[in-house]
């Protein structure tokens, strides 16, 4: 647990529910967690309150979760956040990697396989 101190994750989906579950257990395993359901939030991100690690969904509404990673990766400030994006659609991981995204799950996941990606980043 001490190894999640301090470390911030931030969490982009427009489902409401998933945002406050995970919320709710990366918060439980020490983590400092911000949320939204607004994927221009993200591709405002500077320096002071960047995240150690971004857990973002591929579809949201009015985005899609591609063009925020390459967006993010563009950005020297941004470009060394790991992304985890995730995932409904069955073939979603290869774009994913394209975009840019460090990692993948597909919905719905165990927690666990969660919780070993973040671990493998921060």
């Amino acid at each position: 647990m001490t190894k999640s101190i301090n470390k911030k994750i931030l969490v982009v989906d427009d489902e409401p529910d998933i945002l406050e579950f995970l919320r709710a257990i990366l918060e439980d395993e020490g983590y400092t967690v911000a949320t939204t359901d607004k994927g221009e939030y993200v591709e405002e991100l500077h320096n002071g309150g960047l995240p150690h690690l971004i857990i973002l969904d591929m579809l949201l509404s009015g985005k899609d979760g591609r063009e925020i990673v390459k967006h993010l990766k563009r950005q020297d400030e941004t470009r060394h956040i790991p992304v985890i994006m995730f995932s409904a659609h069955p073939s979603a991981e290869a774009a994913a990697r394209t975009a840019g995204a460090d990692d993948f799950l597909a919905k719905p996941f165990e927690i666990d396989d969660l919780l070993v990606k973040i671990a493998l980043f921060i």
